[in-house]
């Protein structure tokens, strides 16, 4: 090249020389690979390849090979500067050790997310033991690089990490905190991607997105994204609806306040009109008349009285609850008289809808609710007229 013999300036060159090879080698092998990945996922159609791809597995461990390149030159460059070719080395280790990291953190969202997709059923929250595991990862690879820098053992720096453990204790508290909560949650089985949780002591009230080592994010369902740290889950109580959900059923308690002064004792003559109005009340009437009330134990039977129209509703309450096609008779059903007051009787309605989707749910309370209040006059029963709040 006409330049004048230093050796110095051969180094340097030699240096630049290495940095270019290692980092073209770096990129035809990356290159190589993925053209390969992709050829056989347009031939096969492979899932596991498209995850490779989106995940950018092979780009993340194709960086090992430009170190592992200049580990290899690093002789062949400095022959006679002993200090700058150790130092160079230690680095190119260092730099190794990085891009084995990277490699690995990779590795491990790979096989995090090919679990958790197939194989975590119970949609178990497991991003917190992904973030363990990477943290894991470059802890180990921090201490083998600071011993590399150094020229230390490993354990001599372990042994001198003894002292700073206050300090990173209180550095790494939340990490901390949120990997035994994590733990907790996941082996108690409290908590899934996907449930619908209530926070008393928060705003949350909504549907779990992500659960990591440091934040459980929910949307509520005003689509505001409420983050909680993990372990406030722990010290403090909240409400998870994945029961209701996975029962299928979902409950309805609802009161209806009945005025006090239009509750009457039964006559032949109301006992007869009730009758001809609504005429499948009539084996219930007659066995009543005959037998005396009648008390039923069964989860979803009919229990009344024909001593009064509020006793005849009660029986009518049931017997419409048990015939309606999106009430569960396999379920609870009840219709009770709650304590009263001066404003009236509250009637419950206590029962399950055989849909838990919110929006069957509110129809069908709604139109129990319309038709038991439009039924009233049948009996001759008014609804009070106050500011009681039903349950």
């Amino acid at each position: 090249m006409g330049l004048p013999k230093n050796s110095l300036l051969e180094e340097i060159l030699y240096t630049i020389i290495v940095l270019c090879i290692s980092g073209g080698i770096g990129w035809i092998i990356k290159y190589i690979f993925q053209l390969i990945i992709r050829l056989i996922f347009h031939i096969k159609h492979f899932t596991i390849l498209k995850e490779l791809i989106s995940l950018r597995v092979i780009s993340s461990c194709s960086h090992i090979v430009p170190p592992l390149v200049i580990l290899a030159f690093i002789p062949f460059v400095f022959e006679n500067e002993a200090i700058i070719s150790e130092a160079i080395r230690r680095l190119s280790i260092v730099y190794l050790l990085t891009t084995i990291a990277i490699g690995l953190c990779s590795i491990l969202s790979f096989l995090w997310m090919r679990y958790d997709t197939y194989k975590n059923t119970r949609n178990l929250p497991l991003r917190g033991v992904l973030n363990v595991g990477k943290g894991i990862v470059w802890i180990i690879i921090l201490i083998i690089a600071v011993s590399v820098l150094i020229d230390k053992s490993p354990t001599v720096l372990l042994t001198g990490l003894g002292a700073f453990a206050a300090a990173l204790m209180l550095i790494f508290k939340d990490s901390i905190l949120g990997f035994v909560a994590c733990i907790q949650i996941s082996q108690n089985d409290m908590l899934h991607v996907g449930d619908w949780v209530v926070v008393p002591s928060t705003i949350a009230n909504g549907i779990v997105i992500d659960v990591s080592l440091s934040v459980v994010k929910i949307r509520n369902w005003d689509n505001t994204i409420v983050m909680l740290p993990p372990y406030s889950l722990i010290s403090t109580s909240f409400q998870n609806w994945r029961g209701m959900s996975d029962s299928g059923v979902r409950q309805i308690s609802r009161s209806i306040l009945i005025d006090n002064n239009t509750i009457i004792q039964s006559t032949p003559s109301l006992i007869e009109e009730i009758k001809e109005k609504i005429p499948y009340l009539s084996d219930f009437i007659s066995q009543s008349t005959t037998k005396g009330t009648l008390y039923n134990n069964g989860v979803a039977s009919i229990n009344g009285t024909t001593e009064t129209n509020l006793g005849v509703l009660r029986a009518y309450v049931c017997q419409y609850l048990i015939s309606h096609p999106m009430i569960s008779s396999n379920s609870q059903i009840l219709v009770r008289l709650m304590p009263g007051n001066a404003s009236g009787t509250p009637l419950q309605i206590y029962c399950y809808t055989t849909t838990t989707d919110w929006t069957i749910y509110e129809a069908v309370q709604s139109e129990i609710v319309e038709h038991i209040i439009s039924i009233c006059p049948t009996f001759h029963i008014e609804i009070a007229d106050s500011n009681y709040i039903p349950t």
